[in-house]
């Protein structure tokens, strides 16, 4: 089944995104057709838009990687099964490992050399459908009855990534978790680290998003604006102390992917205290790594989520333990341009779901 579609090409950056078709061909072996129900909006895609970020396929390119739809079309089986989701609801990852590599034999497919990410490596979810392999896909066909699964678009990166995050930390219950950058993938760690039990301090330069988190999870909302950030660490970890929380259980999240939240995150560092790196920004920002011996503490990277752990982020959702809908809202796909404008401008306050 060879499928046409619709779709929102960046041509150079700087410059609108242009509807339209964008043949797909029929699907190879193991690779399947997803009809696109809703695409989220991330801060990566106006970084490839505005050439902050360059895209790994040449202009050019369908953005979008936070895509949730049914499939319509697979290629021959394989192994992999492809003709098995045919008609399933799935979330199209936002990290699609190879499956057969040594990183992927090891649970660590997000660091497979040769995954592809929608609207990065390959053509993405800013359209009516999009042809994905099949293997990563995760299948969502039993939402509860009454769930909105387009807000599982969000999944694929902002709250996986936030689950992959807490995970590398080894966050247990009874520890303590700093989450510096609230917006965005940074509200759904502190979600998540409520959820498994820590005691949440959110950090952030907005008041009305320490706000928010108040009612989802954060114990403490710490308004970072000017102040130093030994002031900032003096204040947090005062209320650990209170708590009865050593610095070995301080799990420290920089979310906001600004120079001031690495600076500060790294500022928070204790004796055995543990960070784990989820912002990105391109630019240096100078550290003194002698820290890390000093205090015996551990720094980690994070890149997305493997598809194997969506399902236990999926159930923290269905049980209500997380919360998506306050922190997002829909817009038509047609208006992306004015969107991407309001998210460079700093104008929008929850995550974009875009439907065709």
């Amino acid at each position: 089944m060879s499928v046409e579609a619709r779709a929102f090409f960046l041509d150079a950056v700087r410059e609108p995104l242009v509807e339209r078709a964008l043949d797909l061909g029929e699907p190879a072996l193991g690779e399947v057709i997803v009809e696109v129900l809703a695409c989220g909006l991330c801060h990566t895609d106006l970084g490839f838009a505005d050439g902050s970020v360059p895209p790994k396929h040449p202009l050019p390119l369908v953005l979008g990687h936070e895509a949730v739809g049914k499939v319509v079309a697979a290629g021959p089986g394989d192994g992999i099964g492809a003709e098995a989701w045919l008609g399933k609801t799935v979330i199209v990852p936002a990290v699609l490992p190879c499956g057969a590599c040594d990183l992927c034999a090891t649970g660590r497919g997000n660091a497979c050399t040769a995954q592809k990410m929608p609207g990065n490596d390959i053509h993405g979810g800013f359209a009516t459908h999009m042809r994905v392999p099949a293997g990563p896909l995760v299948d969502v066909s039993d939402a509860p009855a009454g769930f909105d699964v387009r807000l599982l678009s969000v999944v694929a990166d902002a709250v996986s990534t936030a689950w992959q995050a807490v995970i590398r930390s080894e966050l247990r219950a009874g520890d303590v978790a700093f989450v510096i950058g609230v917006g965005g993938v940074g509200g759904f760690v502190a979600q998540i680290a409520h959820a498994l039990g820590a005691r949440v301090v959110a950090m952030d330069v907005s008041a009305a998003r320490l706000e928010g988190m108040a009612e989802f999870g954060a114990d403490l909302g710490i308004l970072v604006g000017d102040a130093h950030p030994k002031e900032v660490r003096r204040e947090a970890h005062g209320f650990a102390r209170s708590q009865g929380i050593g610095s070995g259980r301080f799990r420290i999240f920089e979310c906001s992917g600004t120079t001031a939240g690495q600076q500060l995150a790294w500022t928070m560092l204790s004796r055995a205290a543990t960070m784990v790196q989820v912002g990105y920004t391109p630019k240096p920002v100078e550290l003194r790594f002698s820290n890390l011996m000093a205090f015996d503490a551990t720094v980690h990277g994070t890149w997305g989520c493997p598809p194997e752990a969506y399902g236990d982020v999926l159930r923290l959702i269905y049980a209500g333990q997380v919360a998506l809908e306050p922190f997002c809202a829909f817009a038509s796909m047609k208006d992306v341009n004015v969107l991407l404008a309001d998210m460079a401008a700093h104008k929008l306050d929850k995550r974009m779901v875009m439907t065709p």
